[in-house]
């Protein structure tokens, strides 16, 4: 096993604080500004969000809403701005500009005494305002001691406009005086961009990165429209309101005349009372003659009547929203026509799409490099996500995902393609996926799709099951129906090398999933045991506890090397691997069978492995409590410490697991088996999308290990 891992020296502190800003109007920063907020996530340790001003009213700035519910900052709304426009404006109007920087400096040294790392962006841009020009946001820049990262916007302008843009920001760098951390042309069109790059010179002191437009990322979605107008809901599934609005269509006609103008990702825009209109567009759902609409949105405070909203509810698995506004018709398109392409924080599919955007033409480790201080060993949950996400993408990995007709799968895939993170093949009929990535609005144009009934491969993987079980009595027929079932279909096809590790349990038992690998794929040398362990990731560190689903009541040896597996899965993914043998009583207190057996397994564990921090038993509070293991483990250097905790059996580790879960708010990702030759890992049957993508990076992350020399 490796246990040397790449992302190890990446792991350390950033200190220097990032200030973005567009340096005009309509720049995108906001995408800029996501990808950099995941890399300090994953990096910085603490990290605040700053904005120097925001929009006077009652209205929350957006930004501000999306990061602190994205990343989950425990910060108070106040703390994360400086002042409001209308404060700033009076200041500016009596010359008073140092009062201005010194109330935003104040708030901000503020946040920053709390946090680790503090990102800050910059004001919006508002025509005939001068206060939001750039001069002021470097002025900002300089005073809270910030790299800047500007952004330029490139969209409507050639390559030599772009250039002389570029001039223009270099020269206002150099008279303010501003460190510079790179600089972004953001959303060039795509025919510009191989030109525009060669064009550039990056002799200077700082890097100049050119990020293509993307089309979709400009289109509003439903949420958006439902938020900017305070829309009702009358349809139930939320995820719809991550389609992507095309064109907006006000219905006031009769049913056929309205259906010769419906288009692929239309709003349809029409009075709460037209049940024709209504019933027309549910149906263009159903037909295979009319192109899918994005949405349907009620005017004229006019509820559907009962009869309709049942059957709306009935739908159950409708791709698109039913909103409702109380504006009347005329005004409410108006109103539509006016809203902008906004990231949401609950707009998983859009934030993928932007994340790949940017990380795929943003060098992210550059960047990084530009900003390291000093080493750190702390690994908080979003350190520990971040790091797994970029080490998958470092070496794409090609998973297959045997539960290919069931939603949550299809939008964790769907995620991770966006992202760029692995590749995937989804397992089951061909006809039956595809229909349901439509009904779902889902965007997998790429993915590969195999059905183990029908496909080509499944004689020869037969063969080899054949070969590899006949000792066991199993004919060739018997393989081959065996084939047709896609958890021995996708255990195949990485045992033969046609994928490199398998996802699944979403809907089949354990057992389904697993037993194929037992059967084919087998442990890898030098593992004894084939278990697991969960990746615990509490509130400010990622802990690791096994075997929680494998083994009901392992004897010391087995023990022993779940233990080893165990640390050595920790070292993989950086956590440093200090080792608790759980038990009932701590140190040499105990006497019975139970705690001698984990004695025993402490012993052999450290026979094997003396480079270990291995110790036990211990009881649970003697691990993870500082205090009760000064007094129960004075001088242990894994007691109070502990990040990898071994519990003696299945009953154990499943029930403690669960309990910390639930009563912590710990998010558990796992079952993770160690110990195969080639990585399959189990779902939980209540998964989420969420977990669901963090399993298989994850996976794709064994599998890179797998395959290191």
């Amino acid at each position: 096993m490796n246990t040397s891992s790449p992302m190890i020296e990446q792991q350390s502190l950033i200190s220097q604080n990032i200030y973005i800003t567009g340096t005009d109007r309509n720049s995108g920063k906001s995408i800029i500004m996501l990808a950099i907020m995941e890399m300090l996530t994953g990096h910085a340790g603490k990290v605040g969000f700053f904005r120097p001003i925001i929009q006077s009213g009652d209205k929350l700035d957006e930004l501000i809403q999306f990061i602190q519910f994205r990343y989950q900052l425990d910060l108070p709304y106040e703390a994360m701005y400086g002042c409001k426009s209308q404060e700033a404006s009076e200041l500016l109007a009596t010359e008073q500009y140092d009062e201005l920087h010194k109330i935003i400096l104040a708030k901000y040294r503020a946040l920053k005494a709390s946090r680790e790392h503090v990102l800050c962006i910059g004001s919006d841009y508002r025509h005939g305002d001068s206060m939001f020009e750039f001069d002021f946001n470097a002025q900002v820049a300089n005073n809270l001691d910030c790299l800047m990262l500007p952004v330029i916007p490139g969209g409507g302008l050639d390559n030599l406009q772009l250039l002389n843009n570029l001039a223009s920001l270099k020269l206002e760098l150099h008279e303010h005086d501003n460190a510079v951390l790179a600089v972004a042309i953001n959303g060039v069109a795509s025919t510009q961009v191989e030109t525009l790059r060669a064009g550039l010179n990056q002799a200077g002191d700082f890097p100049i990165y050119v990020v293509p437009a993307e089309p979709s990322l400009e289109k509003p979605t439903l949420g958006n429209i439902a938020q900017a107008l305070g829309a009702k809901l009358f349809s139930s599934d939320n995820n719809a309101l991550g389609r992507e609005i095309h064109h907006y269509k006000v219905a006031a006609m009769l049913v056929p005349d309205f259906l010769d103008y419906v288009q692929a990702g239309d709003l349809i825009i029409t009075p709460g009372d037209r049940a024709d209109i209504i019933l027309a567009s549910l149906l263009t759902y159903h037909s295979t003659n009319y192109p899918q609409i994005s949405g349907l949105l009620l005017t004229g405070h006019q509820e559907p009547a009962p009869q309709v909203q049942a059957l709306i509810d009935g739908l159950g698995d409708l791709p698109f929203a039913v909103l409702g506004v109380d504006t009347d018709t005329f005004t409410t398109a108006m109103q539509v026509s006016q809203i902008p392409a906004r990231l949401h924080s609950q707009d998983d599919r859009k934030i993928a799409k932007a994340l790949g955007l940017v990380e795929n033409n943003i060098d992210m480790s550059e960047l990084r490099q530009r900003l390291l201080a000093k080493a750190s060993h702390k690994m908080t949950p979003l350190m520990f996500e971040y790091d797994m996400l970029q080490r998958a993408k470092a070496r794409k990995q090609h998973i297959v995902l045997p539960e290919g007709t069931e939603e949550r799968i299809l939008r964790a895939a769907e995620i991770l393609l966006l992202r760029d993170v692995v590749r995937i093949t989804l397992l089951g009929n061909e006809a039956e996926i595809r229909q349901k990535i439509q009904a779902l609005a889902l965007k997998l144009p790429d993915v590969d799709v195999i059905d183990p009934m029908t496909s080509e491969l499944r004689p020869l993987f037969a063969q080899a099951y054949y070969e590899a079980r006949k000792h066991k009595n199993v004919i060739y027929a018997t393989a081959f129906d065996l084939m047709g079932d896609v958890s021995y279909f996708g255990t195949l096809m990485i045992h033969l090398g046609f994928a490199n590790g398998m996802v699944s349990g979403a809907v089949h038992s354990t057992q389904h999933t697993i037993r194929p690998a037992f059967e084919i794929i087998k442990t890898k040398p030098g593992a004894s045991i084939v278990s697991s362990i969960f990746f615990m990731c509490l509130e400010d560190r990622v802990l690791v506890y096994g075997d929680c689903a494998v083994n009901p009541n392992p004897n010391a040896e087995e023990l022993a090397a779940i233990a080893i597996s165990a640390a050595d899965t920790a070292r993989e993914f950086n956590i440093e691997p200090l080792v608790a043998m759980l038990s009932y009583s701590t140190g040499d207190s105990g006497k019975g069978e139970a705690v001698d057996k984990v004695r025993e397994a402490v012993r052999i564990a450290r026979e094997l492995r003396p480079d270990l921090k291995l110790e036990g038993p211990m009881q649970y509070d003697a691990a993870v409590d500082s205090g009760v293991a000064k007094t129960k483990l004075p001088g242990s250097e894994v007691a109070g410490r502990a990040t990898v905790f071994i519990f003696p059996d299945l009953n154990t580790g499943n029930n403690t697991y669960k309990a910390v879960q639930r009563s912590s708010g710990a998010i558990a990702v796992g079952p993770i088996l160690q110990g195969l030759n080639k990585p399959v890992n189990d779902l939980s049957r209540g998964c989420t999308v969420a977990d669901i993508v963090n399993t298989v990076i994850i996976t794709a992350i064994q599998a890179q290990e797998s395959d290191a020399p």
